[in-house]
């Protein structure tokens, strides 16, 4: 479950609302009564679904006074947030290494540095911080978004990011790499198409992205999700069942329908069935993929 800003009107509503999901969650004819996933985006500064903390956005913390202090403050706040309602996982923080003043990443505070090594290590603190409080971890975009300009926004329009593989490895992939051995829950892909990588598919749905470059390259063997499944980007890429059957295939774990519509994930569901029924999914790999979302799930217990 994905809450937004409109599905909260205060913290008891909230904390309501997810007390009764949890009770249904436990029916006895629930076939794995392990705790459900809810999160929420509380990256810090102006992304922020819940009201409190982490006030300061990543751009602030790498340029206070202490940020390796700022960091984990912020990740071990957003923890105490987040279970005082009842959440369990943050899909943040965001690794983007930023690359001029004022483009994407930059222009809503969303990156900690341009300096792919102060990102490692303030996305680590973040992490190891927040996880400790109990509440998983997304990392995201992978490959990175940091090269992205002003106006390349994958919720409105195709990107394309002319990054060499060399940049990629070495600036973009750095902190995932750090990421990962902080232990990272979940990393998020993006939507955008890295041409150096793979030249026809944004990274969520590449295969050579998601499997080659961040499970055998960087060895990440936890839960992979998708960024929302309705964006603009993916246009040319069909329906909502297309989609959903491209991320599979892909490699991707979590398909994230935020549509706020619940035919979408209905849609993605029962495209998904029928592909694993006919094995126009590879049911070891199905399989393999729900057992890391189980694994994750269990682990976020009380």
């Amino acid at each position: 479950m994905i809450f937004f800003g409109e599905n909260i009107s205060s913290r008891e509503q909230i904390r309501t609302v997810i007390a009764g999901l949890e009770k249904a969650n436990k029916n006895s004819t629930n076939p794995i009564r392990a705790p459900l996933l809810l999160m929420t985006d509380q990256e810090g500064g102006e992304v922020r679904r819940l009201p409190g903390e982490p006030l300061l956005s990543e751009k602030q913390i790498g340029k206070s006074a202490d940020p390796a202090a700022q960091a984990a403050k912020a990740g071990s706040a957003a923890a105490a947030n987040l279970k005082g309602v009842g959440m369990n996982v943050n899909l943040a923080p965001v690794l983007d290494v930023y690359r001029v003043a004022g483009d994407f990443s930059d222009m809503f505070g969303r990156s900690y540095s341009k300096d792919p090594a102060v990102v490692s290590s303030l996305g680590a603190a973040f992490i190891r911080a927040q996880q400790e409080g109990g509440v998983a971890a997304a990392a995201k975009h992978f490959p990175g978004l940091g090269a992205a300009g002003t106006s390349q926004n994958t919720d409105a329009g195709p990107v394309v990011l002319e990054v060499s593989r060399d940049s990629l490895r070495a600036v973009d992939e750095l902190p995932y790499r750090t990421a990962i051995k902080a232990g990272v829950d979940l990393v998020m892909l993006s939507w955008a198409v890295y041409p150096a990588l793979d030249p026809n598919r944004p990274a969520g749905f590449s295969s050579t992205v998601v499997k080659g470059e961040l499970r055998d390259r960087l060895g990440f063997q936890g839960v992979t999700v998708t960024d929302a499944l309705e964006a603009a980007s993916l246009k040319a890429f069909g329906t909502t069942q297309q989609r959903a059957l491209l991320a599979a295939q892909a490699g991707m774990d979590l398909l994230l329908c935020a549509a706020r519509d619940a035919q979408q994930g209905q849609q993605a569901t029962d495209a998904l069935a029928r592909a694993y029924l006919d094995t126009t999914l590879e049911p070891l790999d199905s399989q393999e993929a729900a057992e890391r979302v189980v694994a994750l799930r269990f682990s976020l217990g009380d």
